[in-house]
């Protein structure tokens, strides 16, 4: 007689909190809040509902995780580049955040668009993000931070985080654009961004560092 496999399999438990973030995530981007539950997670997952508690807490705990590493870039080695061109560096730049937000799909697009309506802890969640995720490429492009401006600078990129997030749509949703398309576009303009505009913003372009000049 043959026995079929069950659909759980024993996993490390490191491996099964990531599989269960993973259908999570999945599940999210899907459908509304709302209408994900832990039921739901723990069926896509093939684990008892149980252990969505015991690592995660709450459905709300996890739906926070879940939108918190949707919107926070990675680490990137801004050392392979040291010597580059400003150009170079945020063509880098732009390939990075297009990683994140391929590999996040659908649930990228929901975190970005504040998935479960105003709610102080998502849009605490999506500034601490915008902001940290500014600096990274601030620090990509080689501003120091140490430079005056620094805060200012920060806010202008996340303003620029604007036009990533429609042309992320774009591409995940609408498919009118596709990656290249995405990617020149973000790129030249960032490009303007640090070559033009914020030394046309802050009027004292001695005081930037000499790396945002093409």
């Amino acid at each position: 007689m043959t026995v079929s496999e069950p659909r759980w399999r024993r996993l490390e438990p490191d491996a099964r909190r990531e599989q269960i973030f993973d259908c999570a995530a999945r599940l999210f981007g899907e459908r509304p809040y709302a209408d994900v539950s832990t039921s739901d997670i723990a069926g896509e997952a093939g684990v008892a509902r149980g252990l969505i508690n015991h690592y995660f807490g709450t459905k709300r705990e996890l739906y926070l995780a879940v939108i918190r590493r949707a919107v926070t870039l990675p680490e990137l080695n801004t050392q392979v580049f040291p010597d580059a061109p400003l150009e170079d560096r945020a063509a880098a730049a732009v390939s990075w955040l297009l990683d994140m937000v391929v590999s996040q799909g659908k649930m990228w697009v929901t975190a970005t668009s504040e998935g479960i309506g105003r709610d102080p802890e998502v849009e605490q969640i999506l500034f601490d993000a915008e902001r940290k995720s500014a600096d990274r490429v601030l620090d990509t492009v080689g501003v120091p931070h140490e430079t005056v401006h620094r805060a200012t600078l920060n806010a202008l990129l996340r303003a620029y985080a604007g036009m990533i997030k429609a042309a992320g749509r774009e591409l995940l949703l609408r498919g009118e654009l596709d990656r290249p398309q995405v990617h020149t576009l973000l790129h030249k303009s960032l490009v303007t961004l640090l070559a033009d505009v914020f030394p046309a913003v802050l009027e004292e372009p001695g005081n930037l560092p000499e790396c945002t000049s093409v």
